[in-house]
């Protein structure tokens, strides 16, 4: 059994890496200089998604369970999130709306809850044409395309859904993503495809990496999309430089319906 001077450190960053939100990878120097990312897109059924979570940090193993709720209809989004660990219960909730517009998904609320924080606000303010921070004084203009640290997930799905013979390795897909106290732009990178076992049963997905900018040190992310299940993503794996990691594996898809 674990006492919480011992978890805390471990919780902590398993509640940044979960359900989702790519909470754990910290944006290096803001820059509001970024061009409008502008692909075809193609959203995905609505769907509820549960995930088994496992993670080493600092020589512990943790376990907890996550979960998200997608939805779109057309002209409104929204992705809900919620990650719980054993002993704990709810360490994080994230949660991101918006509109549909011709780039895909258009945000206009990025709400981010950290076990035992106040909760965090990044606001997209359509009206004026600016992204703005509850956490910080940046601010930077919409130009087309821009996303959250939860939506983003859900823009590349529906990115990948629109042009999957363009998805191949080697091919890279760059987006304007705003987290708690600012924003910058993040590559993903097809890798290859690879099979993936899940409690739904070997599934073929297209592995993309997101790694840390040249000049910072921070975490990667790798995501495993399965073209058979709507691309939904069936594994995500967040990983330190020490290598130490948080990984969330597909359990079950639920209530999945029209778009």
């Amino acid at each position: 059994m674990f006492f919480w001077k011992t978890m805390k450190p471990s919780l902590v960053r398993l509640s940044l890496a979960a359900a989702l939100c790519c909470s754990m990878l910290t944006v290096s120097a803001a820059t509001t200089d970024h061009s409008a990312s502008k692909y075809k897109t193609d959203l995905p059924p609505s769907a509820d998604l549960s995930y088994a979570i496992q993670a080493k940090q600092s020589g512990i193993t943790l376990g907890g369970e996550g979960s998200v709720k997608w939805q779109a209809d057309g002209k409104h989004f929204s992705v809900k999130s919620e990650t719980r660990a054993m002993l704990f219960g709810k360490i994080l909730e994230a949660s991101s709306e918006g509109t549909i517009d011709s780039f895909g998904l258009a945000p206009t609320q990025f709400i981010n809850k950290r076990f035992r924080k106040e909760a965090t606000t990044t606001t997209f303010h359509r009206d004026s044409g600016t992204i703005g921070f509850s956490e910080s004084s940046e601010s930077y203009p919409i130009k087309g395309g821009e996303q959250d640290r939860t939506s983003i997930i859900w823009q590349l799905i529906s990115v990948a859904r629109a042009a999957p013979q363009q998805f191949k390795p080697g091919s890279e897909w760059t987006f304007f993503v705003a987290g708690m106290r600012d924003a910058e732009p993040w590559t993903f990178k097809v890798v290859n495809t690879e099979k993936i076992k899940t409690p739904l049963g070997d599934l073929d997905a297209v592995h993309i990496f997101k790694a840390p900018p040249p000049d910072a040190k921070d975490q990667q992310l790798d995501i495993w999309l399965a073209p058979s299940l709507e691309w939904y993503p069936v594994r995500l794996r967040f990983t330190d430089p020490n290598k130490d990691f948080v990984e969330q594996t597909l359990q079950q898809v639920s209530n999945k319906g029209d778009k």
